[in-house]
């Protein structure tokens, strides 16, 4: 059993959890290394920061970062089976710095809020065990950004049926070493990128592992060759470079361009000389990877850098957005984020379920906060920038209980959930899991089906006993129906028409998801059909 000691106790308190409220015979076991920890009175600061709530997965990579945010880290102490870490800061006032920072806008880790405090000890003494060893390599490699000969890879993607984002990179070749810095850009219609590893050595068995690979099955094939420079100079944080040392550099303008190059309709054009797609939207999965070649790279919170099958769902949606009518540049999003702030709500009807369910037309909402002070005002966040995008186009100026809605894109990157205890009234509610979501299942139909609000609704999921009179009186209750008709070869859907778009979409957040019988709840989304 490998142990961590602590050389010295302190007669003050100890706080809940500090430590992991494991501290027997002045040791910690944490099934995984030893390191030894002077005690401080908690009362005092220390530069040995406490971080608690991280995810269970979380890489040391990330720990660091989010301490390289403040200044230099010279320890670190993972404890992942209990979710937390110890972060030792060159000094007490970077320490101060860091958590007077997070207490007033506590950090996180893949939408996970973390709790960031003093440790009771003022400094970690590593041993030499392998988690530990790996722990300082890492460390040293995200400190050590200068670069040197063969730190940088050149990276192009050949055959690229899929997007590719930052995030897919960097899951790849974090398998090989630490990624400090990647930069992406297109060059002679090719997706390229450069990725400077930690050192040469990482830099080299990430080559030999990935070169002539295919990231996706019969596409999207790795070069790579060693790149002249020996370092990379990020200046920007955003969907097309990325400083993994640096959570603080902006996010520069966005990288959208108004109008695509002529070169985008030759791409077009070829796709069919593409690698078949085993999902259903071939052509959409070519549209998507052909606006990314033009820089039009609007993909990175959408794209899953662990599975095809949600770039072939994301591609899908950009096909529908670019035949429904608009330009390309018209209907692609100005902002990368995917939160939206929803303000001119009517605060007696509002909930976080109502705007859950009509933002759920157009996207799968993630997170829904109402503004406690301000309950005329909300934080929707959805799944990626696409599907904001769209919730916004079409949802903006809309009636809903009798307010016109004011959708604008948030300055948020993401809803955070409050602490236990602090949310009076259940204003903020996740809704990551719910099964309500329309567009998680990759192909499906939902997304070729997304229309501006209209008088006309589409029904769906109907019981064989469940009768037109049933359905008409069950909608009359918000609004006044002027045509209803089944579908005529499957009456499990039929279309029912209110006399105004407001009382339509009122019936949608009140019908949608009602219970028909004990297996079947009604679906409710706008048609372009007219009875």
């Amino acid at each position: 059993m490998i142990v961590m000691e602590m050389l010295s106790s302190s007669s003050g308190s100890k706080r809940i959890n500090e430590d992991l409220a494991c501290f027997t015979s002045g040791s910690i076991n944490n099934g995984a290394k030893k390191i030894r920890t002077d005690r401080i009175n908690s009362d005092q600061v220390s530069k040995v920061i406490h971080i608690r709530s991280l995810p269970s997965d979380v890489s040391e990579q990330e720990v660091i970062q989010l301490g390289l945010s403040f200044g230099k880290v010279t320890n670190l102490l993972m404890l992942k089976g209990k979710n937390q870490a110890f972060l030792e800061m060159e000094n007490s006032e970077v320490a101060r710095e860091m958590v007077n920072e997070c207490a007033i806008s506590p950090p996180t880790i893949r939408q996970r809020v973390l709790y960031v405090q003093y440790s009771n000890h003022k400094e970690l003494k590593t041993d030499s065990s392998p988690n530990q060893v790996k722990a300082q390599a890492v460390l040293q490699a995200m400190q050590q950004t200068e670069g040197g000969p063969n730190h940088v890879l050149r990276v192009v993607v050949e055959n690229m049926l899929y997007p590719i984002t930052l995030d897919v990179l960097h899951t790849i070749f974090t398998k090989f070493g630490v990624v400090l810095k990647t930069i992406t850009f297109t060059k002679n219609n090719q997706f390229q990128a450069l990725l400077q590893m930690g050192d040469a050595i990482q830099s080299q068995t990430a080559k030999l592992s990935l070169d002539g690979q295919n990231i996706y099955n019969g596409c999207c094939t790795l070069r790579i060759e060693y790149s002249k420079l020996p370092a990379l100079n990020v200046k920007y944080n955003n969907d097309k470079s990325r400083d993994y040392t640096r959570n603080d550099l902006p996010s520069g303008e966005s990288s959208i361009l108004n109008n695509p190059p002529s070169s985008l309709q030759s791409i077009l054009s070829s796709s069919a000389g593409l690698m078949p797609t085993p999902y259903s939207n071939n052509a959409a999965a070519s549209i998507a990877a052909a606006l990314q070649q033009s820089q039009l790279n609007t993909l990175s919170n959408a794209v899953s850098s662990r599975s095809a099958i949600n770039n072939a769902a994301v591609a899908a949606q950009l096909a529908n957005l670019i035949n429904s009518g608009g330009s390309t540049s018209s209907s692609m999003p100005s902002s990368g984020t995917s939160v939206l702030h929803v303000s001119n709500l009517n605060e007696d009807m509002i909930s976080p379920q109502i705007l859950f369910t009509l933002f759920g037309v157009y996207g799968d909402v993630i997170r829904v906060k109402i503004m406690f002070q301000r309950k005329s005002n909300a934080l929707i966040q959805m799944n990626d920038n696409t599907q904001a995008h769209v919730a916004m186009k079409h949802l903006h100026g809309v009636k809903l209980f009798g307010n016109s809605l004011q959708v604008v894109t948030s300055k948020h990157s993401q809803v955070q959930m409050p602490r236990e205890g602090q949310d009076i009234g259940n204003l903020t509610q996740d809704f990551s899991n719910s099964p309500l979501h329309r567009f998680k299942k990759p192909g499906s139909k939902n997304f070729q089906n997304i229309y501006p609000p209209s008088e006309v609704l589409h029904l769906s999921n109907i019981p064989n006993d469940v009768t037109e009179e049933f359905l008409k009186d069950s909608f009359a209750a918000f609004g006044k129906v002027h045509g209803f008709k089944f579908f005529a070869k499957d009456r499990k859907m039929a279309l029912i028409q209110m006399s105004t778009v407001e009382e339509a979409v009122k019936s949608l957040v009140m019908m949608h998801n009602f219970r028909l019988s004990d297996t079947n709840h009604l679906r409710v989304s706008f048609s372009k059909s007219q009875i």
